[in-house]
């Protein structure tokens, strides 16, 4: 008994070691082209984490948050912010536990994002700015503008998540991945079985781009290097996310706006559309514009299309 006891402590070790090398040389092969220049932005020292911001242009200030993934950061932006910035005055953040951000060992919420937009905005912009948001992130910017009517003026909202989805809570289960995810070796290397160039590959594929021709290798090994990033600190909020802490019940947020807010959808994916029509069904007030052959990802895809639309929606005409 105490030969085979001590046989398994052995292969129990050596088997920990083995992940250890190959979630360090995951990590290693991610970050080894430094795609993530933080040179050329300043850092923002909130209270959970410095947050990483770029700010660019003259004009109204506009505020582009991300859509929230592991592998998520301002990039996502890359395209359309140098010509928004012809015209405002531009804020690209990533949010805390992405990109350049900080990736504190915290559970995330949703109320943690609401309180980071709202702190950014007062301590940063300094005034009432406009925003274009993306994806799972834009149920934060709603209730912050319900929270504080003073901070945000227009809102776009590009492809927001499905209402009934974000009103889910976590379960047992759920709970019980989130630990599995935070701890060190195991949680490390489930988390990098999930998020890895090959899962980022297949997202841009079947979810973000209508047209794979226009999928370039660089966007994929930066959302790769971003997911790794700070020694793949980025699982907390994946575990977060996943065991559903960022979800919110917005529906009473929606009836209290009094924003002008309008969706831009990918019109290639039917669950875009059908997620649109829930929020006008709550606030009818809401303009929803798709953009064709599109999917998650409209502003990547067909940015001068994008903002052809969304100059429309943002001029001090509307």
């Amino acid at each position: 008994m105490k030969n085979k006891l001590k046989s398994c402590a052995i292969l129990a070790t050596l088997g920990a070691i083995t992940i250890h090398l190959i979630n360090k040389t995951l990590i290693e092969m991610a970050t080894k082209d430094s795609l993530l220049n933080s040179s050329e932005g300043n850092y923002y020292d909130w209270r959970f984490g410095k947050i990483y911001y770029r700010k660019q242009g003259n004009g109204k200030p506009l505020l582009l948050l991300h859509d929230l993934d592991a592998e998520s950061s301002g990039v996502e932006w890359k395209k359309v912010a140098a010509i928004l910035a012809e015209k405002y005055t531009v804020y690209t953040v990533d949010l805390l536990g992405c990109g350049r951000s900080e990736k504190p060992n915290i559970t995330y919420t949703n109320f943690l994002y609401v309180e980071l937009i709202t702190n950014f905005i007062k301590h940063i912009i300094g005034e009432k700015t406009d925003v274009i948001v993306s994806g799972e992130s834009c149920p934060f910017v709603l209730m912050a503008c319900a929270n504080d009517d003073s901070i945000i003026n227009k809102v776009v909202m590009i492809n927001p998540p499905n209402l009934v989805k974000m009103a889910k809570i976590p379960t047992k289960a759920s709970k019980l991945f989130k630990k599995l995810i935070f701890t060190p070796v195991i949680g490390t290397f489930i988390y990098n079985l999930n998020v890895n160039k090959k899962t980022i590959l297949q997202k841009f594929i079947f979810s973000y781009y209508y047209a794979q021709n226009d999928i370039k290798e660089r966007d994929i090994l930066t959302y790769f290097e971003s997911s790794h990033k700070d020694h793949t600190h980025s699982k907390y909020l994946y575990a977060c996310q996943k065991s559903r802490y960022l979800n919110a019940n917005i529906v009473h947020c929606l009836s209290r706006l009094t924003n002008s807010i309008y969706i831009i959808v990918g019109n290639s994916n039917p669950e875009n559309i059908l997620a649109a029509n829930e929020y006008q069904n709550y606030l009818p007030s809401i303009e929803i514009k798709g953009i064709a052959k599109t999917k998650q990802m409209p502003h990547m895809e067909k940015p001068e299309e994008f903002f052809s639309d969304v100059k429309i929606f943002l001029s001090d005409a509307q």
